[in-house]
């Protein structure tokens, strides 16, 4: 019997997250960032810790509130980094040996990314400007105006002409443009402009000879509405703001960019649009001066990026493509089957070699010069730690262990991975998680657990939910149905058109198959929950069965036909994942509604979500609601305040507790 205690959803406020490694030019120490709920646990605080990596001794090396996004200069003397200053994100730069910070940028309305130039005597930086700046208009100055609430000030119409007008998690669109910025560093001038116009700037980097600045946007180039396109161009420029060029053809959606270390070429991750929005990210090469874009990877049917699902980490800045130094390949996180991995692929197209092992998950890598790397990953038993890989050796190290002492101890439950075959013949991977300690032969209440997205996985990594779920007493059950990333293009392509269909049939089958594999799973007593697209897969088979005892729906789709205009994404999203628009295909947007089978619902059903989730609106919520309740069915709903769509994962601490409490609490009252 062991000794040790279950975990509890409070156990959230003990965790410390570990990310954004970046390692020094001389390969001898790693910045990252130490994240842990604040002392008055209604939000979180930040630092940045250095670890050396001969002797793993790990120190406090800044103090602020909120400090982020460490970055090395290229010289190696400084540290730059993300700390508040008068109430805005600002660039700080700190010594590399320690001593006192000093804010280096002073952005009207902040600092929302930066990159040091190669001779590290600037930086490049992002922020918002309002709509009449331009090309020549700094509006960056430290005793630039700020924004103050006038009490007396009569209200105003807000007049809106953007289809793209919110998004969860910023809210409504204030007006402003991101563009990008250079600070000489030891200078008292203003930062000068490099970008400015009706248009955002997205992912950017610096030419390795500081020469030339690349930048992914969005530019309009004809009168068409840039808010009705998903494509994104690369474009080129020089430092001082001249001879912008674009090097692609407005066809693909583009997420990052990089260069060479010779300058000669750019990679970029992106996405051809052949599947629409389930098309897999895929790798681009070409000469920077001259010639075609090559497509790298697109045959070997493989998802670039991290696609993992997880409840226990939000915000991570994720990376782009990393060239190695001989500029003969480009290094990429890779999600597959379950498991997020470090690939080294051939530049000329010609293959691609694992360079991380293990059931795990890679969110984030720094190379170094010699090309070693700095792993952050998550596996099932631990939420996230760094690592340092010797490619060389094949030798791995941990750098980190902050939760160790603190996990230890909790009984955590580790999945067991299981592969059933589908009804059409297709292999679908999932997970079961037993509660330690459950005797032989014991039949045990189980939850079914659905991803969002759907263009996601479930995998190996932390997920607090399911390890807080066997705690209490319930096998967990999670898949990937079609839909998911980590199998194929097919696969991931396969649920548009059909949500409630293949996909349906996918997760009730793989209940079936865990009914036959694994006698402790009581029919008798089956639960389901989901967020997101898991919430629409949750209402949908609440309409559909009433083989589960109870239900809970988390940020959830219910009426596509409303979804439509009141999402941030709907009038995009729904077309294509769907197949129409609300005036034209008014039936078919309706068939596909949970809301169109709440007749048919008798399963207790609880209803959780954030108040101020834009991208699944709490309207969602409020429909299925009222109709439950109008028909007499057995429901409750529950509205976080203050809450995006990110709740779960990077919402308020206090609210990520009771939410966990409130689906353990409606489970036990329907057992």
């Amino acid at each position: 019997m062991s000794d040790k205690r279950g975990i509890t959803a409070e156990d959230l406020y003990q965790f410390i997250w570990t990310s954004d490694p970046s390692i020094s030019p001389n390969g001898e120490r790693v910045a990252y960032v130490s994240k842990t709920v604040n002392k008055e646990r209604n939000g979180y605080s930040s630092h940045i810790r250095m670890v050396e990596l001969g002797s793993h001794e790990d120190i406090v090396f800044t103090s602020g509130e909120q400090d982020r996004q460490p970055m090395w200069s290229p010289d190696g003397g400084k540290l730059a980094f993300i700390r508040n200053y008068q109430d805005k994100p600002q660039v700080w730069v700190i010594p590399a040996n320690g001593g006192e910070a000093q804010v280096v940028t002073h952005a009207e309305h902040g600092v929302s990314g930066f990159a040091w130039s190669p001779d590290s005597s600037k930086l490049l930086f992002r922020t918002q400007v309002e709509p009449q700046s331009t090309e020549t208009d700094s509006n960056t100055s430290e005793d630039a105006k700020t924004e103050t609430a006038d009490s007396k000030k009569p209200l105003e119409e807000e007049i809106i002409d953007r289809i793209r007008y919110k998004a969860d998690g910023t809210g409504r669109w204030n007006g402003r443009r991101s563009h990008l910025y250079i600070q000489q560093l030891g200078s008292n001038a203003d930062a000068a402009p490099l970008t400015g116009g009706d248009y955002d700037i997205g992912d950017f980097c610096w030419s390795p000879d500081g020469e030339n600045i690349a930048f992914v946007a969005k530019i309009p180039e004809d009168d068409s509405d840039p808010d009705l396109s998903l494509i994104t161009d690369v474009y080129v420029i020089n430092a001082s703001g001249e001879n912008r060029r674009k090097l692609t053809s407005s066809e693909w959606s583009v997420y990052a960019v990089s260069y060479s270390p010779d300058g000669e070429k750019l990679a970029i991750f992106g996405s051809d649009r052949s599947h629409h929005n389930a098309t897999q990210v895929n790798l681009f090469i070409r000469p920077v001066q001259d010639g075609e874009w090559l497509s790298v990877t697109k045959a070997y049917d493989i998802q670039l990026t991290n696609s993992m699902v997880t409840d226990i980490r939000s915000g991570t800045r994720s990376n782009g493509p990393v060239f190695s130094e001989d500029g003969q390949s480009v290094y990429s996180l890779v999600s597959r089957e379950g498991g997020v991995h470090l690939v080294k692929i051939a530049a000329d197209g010609s293959g691609y070699e694992w360079i991380s092992q293990g059931n795990r998950d890679i969110y984030q890598f720094e190379k170094s010069s010699d090309e070693k790397f700095i792993l952050a990953a998550a596996d099932p038993a631990q939420p996230g730690d760094l690592f340092l890989l010797d490619t060389e050796s094949q030798l791995e190290s941990r750098l980190t262990q902050h939760n160790e002492v603190f996990l230890q101890e909790i009984e955590l439950i580790q999945p067991e991975e299981f592969y059933y075959k589908a009804s059409d013949g297709e292999a679908i991977q999932g997970w079961v998680m037993k509660p330690a300690g459950t005797p032989s032969g014991t039949k045990i209440p189980t939850v079914l657990e659905i991803h969002g997205g759907p263009h996601a996985m479930y995998g190996f990594t932390f997920m607090l939910e399911f390890q807080l779920l066997a705690a209490r007493g319930y096998a967990v059950i999670y898949t990937n149905p079609r839909g998911g990333h980590g199998y194929s293009q097919e696969f991931v392509n396969a649920v548009r058109g059909d949500y409630g269909g293949r996909d349906y049939a996918d997760l009730m089958e793989a209940v079936d198959y865990a009914l036959t594999k694994y006698d402790f799973v009581d029919e008798s007593q089956l639960f389901v929950t989901g967020g997101s697209y898991g919430g629409f897969m949750t209402n949908w088979i609440v309409g559909h069965t009433n083989r589960f005892k109870a239900a809970v729906t988390q940020r959830s789709i219910s009426n596509w036909i409303s979804f439509y205009g009141v999402s941030d994404i709907g009038f995009f999203f729904t077309e294509d994942q769907i197949g129409g628009d609300v005036w034209k295909n008014t039936e078919l947007l309706w068939k596909h509604s949970p809301l169109a089978y709440v007749e048919q619902v008798e399963t207790p059903l609880l209803i959780l979500h954030g108040e101020e989730d834009l991208r699944c609106p709490i309207e969602q919520a409020e429909q299925l609601f009222i109709a439950l309740k109008r028909l007499g069915k057995k429901t409750q709903f529950i509205r976080f305040p203050k809450s995006s769509h990110e709740l779960s994962r990077g919402g308020h601490p206090g609210l990520r507790v009771k939410r966990l409490n409130h689906i353990v609490r409606w489970f036990d009252e329907h057992k």
